[in-house]
C-alpha cells in the first residue's frame, strides 16, 4: 500500500499529473463561509455555487442533501472538487463536535467509486486525491481517525493521496 504524501502548500493547487480530486468536508445545513471553503471560493466560484444550489433546492437535484452524500464539481479539465457532507451542523452540540466519521467514510467510498468508474473508462489516465486536513479543524474531528478512514477507503485501493498543510 502506498503511504499518504504530506506536503506544505495549498490544496487548491494540487501537484502532479492526471485527474486530481480535491476532497473536503462540508456541513449538512448549507453554510459555506469558513475554513478551507474560503480558499476554494477564492480560486473557483462553482463549488460554492453548486453546494448552495444543492442545499437550497434539495428535491430538485435528484440527490439528497444529507450526511454521507457527495457532490462532484469539475473546476478544470483535470481537477474535480468533491463537496462531501461529513459534518452535522456547524457547531458543537452537548460537547459533541460536528464531524461525523461514518459520513466521512461513506463520502470517501463514493469518491473512490467515482474514481474506479473513471479508471475503467480511461485506463491509461492517472487519478489522485488531494486535501487539506479536512474535518479536523472547525468540524472538531481527530485527524488520526480521519487519516485511518482515508487509508481504509482510498489508499487500500492504491489511489495516491496528498495532504496539504497550508
Amino acid at each position: 500500500m502506498i503511504p499518504i504524501n504530506r506536503v506544505r502548500g495549498d490544496a487548491t493547487r494540487p501537484k502532479g499529473s492526471g485527474v486530481k480530486y480535491i476532497i473536503h468536508c462540508c456541513n449538512d445545513v448549507g453554510s459555506w463561509g469558513a475554513g478551507f471553503v474560503l480558499s476554494l471560493s477564492k480560486r473557483w466560484k462553482e463549488p460554492e455555487k453548486q453546494y448552495r444550489d444543492w442545499a437550497h433546492n434539495r428535491e430538485g437535484t435528484g440527490k439528497p442533501f444529507e450526511l454521507g452524500q457527495i457532490q462532484l464539481v469539475i473546476v478544470e479539465k483535470d481537477i474535480i472538487v468533491a463537496n462531501m457532507i461529513g459534518q452535522r451542523d456547524t457547531h458543537y452540540c452537548d460537547g459533541i463536535p460536528p464531524v461525523r466519521y461514518v459520513a466521512i467514510r461513506e463520502c470517501l467510498q463514493k469518491v473512490v467509486n467515482n474514481i474506479e468508474k473513471n479508471m475503467k473508462l480511461s485506463p491509461k489516465s492517472k487519478f489522485s486525491v488531494h486535501c487539506p486536513k479536512f474535518g479536523a479543524g472547525l468540524a472538531g474531528g481527530n485527524w488520526g481517525m480521519i487519516e485511518t478512514i482515508i487509508t481504509e477507503t482510498i489508499l487500500d485501493k492504491n489511489i495516491p493521496v496528498t495532504v496539504y498543510d497550508f
